[in-house]
C-alpha cells in the first residue's frame, strides 16, 4: 500500500507541478533560478549504482504500462561524481543514508548540501549533478519511476 501511495503521489506531484513545502536539503526559495547551473560533460567517477528491486507498473492497478518503479543503492566515493542528468522522464526521491553530498541543480544559484537523513526530490524540472567533497563514502537510496529500460543515467 505504501509503495503504491508513494508512486501515485510522486507522479501526481511531478506531473501536475503541485506546489509543495520546502524540505531539508532543498534550494533556498530566494536562490531558485532557471538555468543557474549549466550541464557538465564529465562522466561518473567513484560511484557505484546497483538496482536492488523493481516493479513493472504496467501490471499494477496504477497501470503505468512501460514504467518501472525501482530502488537503487548508490555509493559515491570521496571525490566521486554522479554525472549531469535530467529527470524529465524519471521522477525520483533520493534518501541520503550516510555522509554528506553536494547537488548542483540547474534551477538553483547555489550548491545544495544533502546530509544523512535528508530526502532529495527530483521532478520533471530537475537537471543536475552531484559530488562527494567529503572524506567518507556517501550512501544513497534512489526510489524512481523509469520508462526507458536502456536509461543509463544515474
Amino acid at each position: 500500500m505504501f509503495v503504491r501511495t508513494l508512486a501515485i503521489s510522486t507522479l501526481l506531484a511531478a506531473g501536475l507541478g503541485v506546489a509543495t513545502p520546502a524540505f531539508a536539503g532543498e534550494c533556498p526559495a530566494d536562490k531558485v533560478k532557471a538555468g543557474a547551473v549549466k550541464p557538465v560533460t564529465h562522466g561518473p567517477k567513484g560511484v557505484s549504482d546497483k538496482v536492488l528491486s523493481m516493479i513493472d507498473l504496467g501490471d499494477e492497478k496504477v497501470a503505468l504500462k512501460g514504467h518501472q518503479m525501482r530502488v537503487r543503492k548508490l555509493e559515491v566515493q570521496p571525490g566521486g561524481v554522479v554525472p549531469w542528468h535530467s529527470h524529465a522522464e524519471r521522477p525520483a526521491l533520493i534518501y541520503i543514508v550516510s555522509g554528506e553530498i553536494v547537488e548542483n541543480a540547474s534551477n538553483c544559484a547555489v550548491p545544495i548540501v544533502h546530509k544523512a537523513g535528508d530526502v532529495a526530490r527530483e521532478t520533471h524540472a530537475t537537471s543536475h549533478w552531484w559530488q562527494n567533497n567529503g572524506k567518507a563514502t556517501v550512501v544513497l537510496l534512489s526510489f524512481d519511476i523509469m520508462s526507458d529500460p536502456n536509461d543509463k543515467h544515474m
